[in-house]
């Protein structure tokens, strides 16, 4: 490819990807808003506390899309089209194991989970809720993931947007409907979720009708090797979600013990503040994943490399306009959040926005990056930075630092974290940049 074609090829891959990213982080921020203004700091806490099974669908889903739109991507380049059906076909039914192991879990263990979760008394009846409605809508999830990463991956990451964009306006919708008007409270809120998913799909849909559309199902049995090999390449992106789960699994249990339901509640503005912030990197790498890929079946490493640099110019540039609204305006921003004026909430989240937010250069790169390495098929390297920030590193810095520190630890831990696997991520590339 020609630089200037390169560069308009990423900017609109990216650009698109960071839109739809972006409205799909919103069924969350949206019921962040609405919970908090129509259940008060209950609501807020039993969201924070079942979200992260969320993070647990979501994640599957964009591993599996990820790591088979990966693999498909490159036998498309390598003009191999029976390999690339086959690796389709392979992925949804794999897509569908997943979907009702969730759904098992949501109807036999909601309760069981809820408990693990930390919900006490208070908000345990919602917080269940939530989580056994969230785990029945797991097909939903999944498969919508599934096919925007395919789409995309066929050349249509217009209509990918699009999908992720009006399912989240329809989110948005929903929920302000179900909540209020019709005052079904968190039922309301995690059926607006559910059904999101589901309208993004009937969106989708029009890839299938359409002639360029490559992908199609064909008659197979399901490849135990080619399972590993898709579900290989695309761990990093579960890892990239379910370490956010996963932190906020132990962030709700060392707040809790610290400030309460009220530190919780805290919690849950700036987590999902955060999952907004990790969207737009995750749209960036998913952005320049499908150009990286056809790079690689080609054999083109200046390619390879351009695309990189463009990625890694642009997570800067996000991180500096990020930041300095949320360090200037972080008290404003937690009034949006806090209904009943809950002067200890509002201090808790306003420090804890400034100090947690100086995370996320390093996260932008720490995602960026192994979406990289797995786009050349080199998955040990990304396991290795994902495995680290989101579980080995994260957990003992917490419970270290909130020792140390208090609640200031908590909010440091994941700045933190995220800086030592970016220095890391940096030696690897480094290591590894002479044979590209």
């Amino acid at each position: 490819m020609k630089n200037h074609t390169l560069f308009r090829d990423y900017t609109k891959y990216a650009s698109l990807n960071v839109l739809g990213m972006l409205g799909l982080s919103c069924y969350i921020l949206a019921d962040t808003f609405f919970i908090s203004n129509g259940l008060g700091t209950n609501g807020l806490t039993a969201l924070n506390l079942a979200i992260p099974i969320y993070s647990f669908i979501h994640g599957s889903g964009l591993m599996l899309g990820m790591g088979g739109a990966t693999k498909y991507a490159i036998a498309k380049s390598q003009e191999k089209p029976h390999a690339a059906n086959r690796i389709f076909t392979n992925t949804i039914i794999l897509g569908a194991a997943f979907a009702l192991f969730f759904m098992l879990l949501g109807i036999f263990f909601s309760q069981t989970i809820t408990t693990l979760l930390g919900a006490n008394e208070q908000v345990f009846e919602m917080t269940n809720t939530y989580l056994k409605v969230i785990l029945l809508f797991a097909p939903a999830f999944l498969m919508n993931d599934i096919f925007i990463c395919f789409v995309r991956n066929d050349g249509a990451p217009g209509l990918s947007m699009t999908a992720m964009v009006t399912g989240s306006l329809s989110n948005i919708l929903l929920d302000y409907i179900l909540i209020f008007p019709c005052g079904m409270g968190i039922l309301g809120a995690v059926l607006a979720t559910g059904l999101t998913p589901i309208i993004s799909m009937s969106i989708l849909a029009k890839h299938g009708l359409q002639k360029q559309n490559e992908f199609h199902f064909i008659k197979i049995k399901p490849s135990l090797p080619l399972s590993l090999e898709s579900i290989s390449l695309g761990f990093p992106s579960l890892i990239t979600e379910v370490s956010s789960g996963v932190v906020m699994i132990v962030f709700n249990q060392i707040i809790l013990g610290l400030q309460g339901n009220v530190g919780v509640a805290a919690y849950g503005v700036i987590a999902n503040l955060s999952l907004v912030v990790i969207a737009i990197y995750t749209g960036i790498a998913q952005g320049v994943q499908p150009l990286i890929s056809l790079a690689h079946g080609s054999g083109s490493n200046s390619d390879i490399r351009s695309l990189l640099r463009y990625a890694m110019i642009t997570m800067i540039l996000v991180s500096a306009t990020i930041y300095a609204p949320i360090y200037l305006f972080a008290e404003p921003i937690t009034i949006i959040f806090n209904s009943e004026n809950n002067w200890l909430l509002q201090e808790i989240a306003t420090r804890g926005l400034r100090l947690y937010f100086t995370a996320i250069p390093f996260a932008g790169f720490n995602i960026i990056i192994p979406v990289f390495f797995t786009s050349t098929e080199r998955p040990l390297p990304a396991h290795v930075l994902s495995l680290l920030r989101g579980l080995i590193l994260i957990i003992p810095l917490a419970f270290l630092l909130a020792n140390l520190l208090g609640i200031v630890g908590v909010w440091l831990a994941f700045p933190a974290a995220e800086a030592i696997v970016a220095l890391l991520g940096i030696v690897l590339y480094w290591g590894m940049a002479r044979n590209i």
